[in-house]
């Protein structure tokens, strides 16, 4: 009987664990839909400025603010489709209209370090139509207690 028991729930949580793989999958399918859709529209090309931000030493509760700036050195405008953090401290804001061939945008990371001690790696991601469809920015330091 034990035995029956416990081949029951094993079989349950592997079947749970095969639908989350196919939710994940699903996801990732939609996610990469929209930027191929993004990137099939032109052939412009972003090249930042800097990719990595070193905010040195702060204090716990402080904001840091760093404002990533590129220029589209491509033929055809780029639309910025998405531009993610990978932590809920970092906040990201970036430019929504299309860059034009030889014009700027830019992408405004916002990280607050409360609750964060300690030295930080933060990374934004921005995907778009661009020939290098995705680039990813840094922001770093340390904050101490």
């Amino acid at each position: 009987m034990k035995k029956l028991l416990f081949a029951a729930v094993a079989a349950s949580l592997l079947m749970a664990c095969n639908n989350t793989s196919n939710k994940e999958e699903a996801s990732n399918d939609s996610l990469g839909n929209d930027v191929e859709s993004v990137h099939t529209l032109g052939n412009g090309k972003i090249v930042f400025e800097e990719t990595e931000y070193d905010f040195g030493a702060i204090k716990e509760g402080e904001v840091v603010e760093h404002t990533f700036k590129f220029k589209n050195e491509g033929t055809e405008p780029v639309i910025l489709a998405q531009v993610t953090a990978t932590c809920g401290c970092t906040t990201p804001d970036y430019t929504k209209d299309p860059i034009l061939p030889g014009k700027e945008g830019e992408v405004k990371v916002s990280f607050n370090s409360a609750g964060h001690p300690g030295v930080q790696q933060k990374f934004v991601t921005i995907s778009s139509n661009a020939e290098n469809p995705v680039t990813t920015v840094q922001l770093k330091g340390t904050v101490g207690q």
